[in-house]
């Protein structure tokens, strides 16, 4: 068993393609395992505009309020089928120490070892510690 003073957290999000316009991410170092859960994914206006056009929605605000007008006739859109959030853990690779940044957040091999979805924030949020202990459970 891994204790929870033994493990890391990132304010960064782990995975996922798209991560970079995410709103809700959760990161945690177990190990050798990262486990990371991100969601709320908000995509740039471009391609908000796009979606708009293809779903018959009009927006008309410009900035900030076009975020929230977008949010408020599509809401965040999924991640995966039927899904808004979702955790995954990889096996941790060597930590981040790119110029700039050295967040130390270790690179992923992109092949998940686990994986749950979620619809909201709380079920997001209470995912992840479940995967936590999960992997502190396996140990190292």
């Amino acid at each position: 068993m891994i204790k929870q003073d033994q493990w890391k957290w990132y304010g960064n999000a782990g995975h996922f393609i798209c991560s970079r316009w995410c709103r809700f991410h959760l990161c945690t170092l177990i190990g050798d395992t990262l486990v990371s859960t991100v969601g709320e994914h908000m995509p740039p206006e471009s391609v908000r505009k796009i979606y708009a056009y293809s779903r018959g929605i009009t927006l008309t605000q410009i900035g900030d309020s076009a975020e929230t007008e977008w949010l408020e006739k599509n809401g965040y859109e999924e991640i995966g089928s039927n899904i808004k959030y979702e955790t995954m853990t990889f096996k941790a690779g060597k930590p981040c120490n790119s110029v700039g940044c050295c967040c130390g957040l270790p690179k992923i091999d992109s092949s998940e070892l686990d994986f749950e979805g979620y619809n909201d924030a709380g079920s997001a949020t209470e995912g992840h510690y479940k995967m936590c202990f999960k992997v502190a459970k396996q140990g190292d």
